[in-house]
């Protein structure tokens, strides 16, 4: 220990973060050690990292849709089946008319911002839930994408030249991941920076507490579900430009692995959704998912699912328990009950996974 208070903040700087705020973190570096001893010559490989840096892409810019109106506390649980219907009106358009492919694009985005301007109609004006309001309009855009597909995979439709940017380098680095670091430098500039962040951080705290300070809560709810909207409907031209094809089978599947982002990378860094968490959530599972499907070659099927879901229970039991035990020991100081705020935590209440996660009556309100 040492007395000088200039001294003692920059050692605090130089500790390493605490296990219960950087899990990830801990848990991507034991992943690279674990599978860099056990299969070296297949994991530790630049064509391993720019697999699962291009292939993540799309699930981390669904998390980030999911991201951002779950700051405000509502829920989209469309955003999957957004992906599909974004990548379905470019490749109709592509298929049956002269549209240049940028233009399509720009279509099947402003298609997916008018279903999420809908969904926001609904949760603001007509008072639905947003996790009821956003499941039923994803039967709605499952249901359109089989129609304008007819049901069947739709490919060949674009020119290289569209293919091209999905599939080129820059620097060695795909450049799907380019774009994926983009919308994640914007969106966290938006949230931490400005102050349409902070009031939606105010929103998602304590709605009527930020309402009655003054803060549009309606608009920004409104408005992130738009946004949510347009970012999944921009993962699909991603994918498109990647891929190159429509099959009725993409989309909702990439939900639960997108969710499971957003909750393990609550529980990382600031204890609250953010979005540096939740892009180190989604490569750090997926490079443990890549490193047991290479070291089982064979009948790992199952490996994905049951790998991001123990590294969620994990990370969220771990920090809530820890919360738990702070508020116990807040508690037994009896005189003192409220310690000084730190690092944005509300004074006199410790985060627990319940902060994280929507309560009984948040679903249902």
């Amino acid at each position: 220990m040492t007395d000088n208070p200039s001294l003692a903040r920059t050692l605090t700087r130089l500790r390493p973060p605490s296990l219960q705020r950087a899990s990830a973190l801990y848990l991507f570096a034991f992943v690279i050690v674990l599978f860099g001893v056990w299969i070296p010559d297949t994991f530790l490989t630049s064509v391993t990292f720019r697999l699962v840096a291009a292939d993540q892409v799309v699930i981390a810019i669904l998390a980030i849709a999911i991201l951002v109106p779950l700051v405000v506390g509502a829920f989209d649980l469309s955003v999957g089946a957004m992906l599909a219907f974004s990548l379905v009106v470019l490749t109709w358009l592509e298929a049956n008319t002269e549209l240049d492919a940028v233009v399509s694009s720009l279509i099947a985005i402003a298609a997916c911002g008018l279903v999420g301007f809908l969904s926001g109609l609904l949760v603001v004006r007509f008072k639905v839930n947003s996790f009821i309001a956003t499941l039923g309009m994803s039967q709605i855009l499952g249901a359109t994408s089989l129609w304008i597909s007819e049901n069947r995979q739709i490919a060949g439709v674009f020119s290289e030249e569209f293919l091209s940017y999905g599939r080129r380098d820059v620097a060695g680095v795909p450049i799907v991941f380019v774009y994926l670091i983009g919308i994640t430098l914007v969106v966290w500039y938006v949230l931490q920076a400005t102050p349409l962040g902070r009031n939606m951080f105010a929103t998602g705290s304590n709605s009527e507490a930020a309402r009655l300070s003054g803060v549009k809560t309606d608009r920004l709810v409104w408005g992130s579900l738009v946004v949510s909207a347009l970012i999944a409907g921009l993962g699909g031209i991603v994918y498109g430009m990647k891929i190159g094809s429509y099959s009725n089978s993409f989309g909702p599947p990439l939900l639960f692995p997108a969710f499971a982002a957003v909750f393990f990378g609550a529980t990382q860094f600031t204890r609250r959704p953010n979005v540096w968490g939740t892009l180190v959530a989604v490569y750090v599972l997926a490079f443990g998912v890549k490193g047991l499907q290479l070291a089982f070659t064979s009948g790992v099927y199952w490996i994905t699912p049951m790998f991001n879901g123990v590294a969620l229970l994990a990370a969220v039991t771990l920090a809530s328990r820890s919360g738990l035990i702070k508020l116990r020991r807040t508690q037994r100081r009896g005189a003192d009950p409220t310690p000084a705020a730190t690092d944005g935590e509300p004074t006199g209440r410790h985060r627990t996974s319940e902060d994280i996660t929507p309560t009984t009556d948040e679903v249902l309100r």
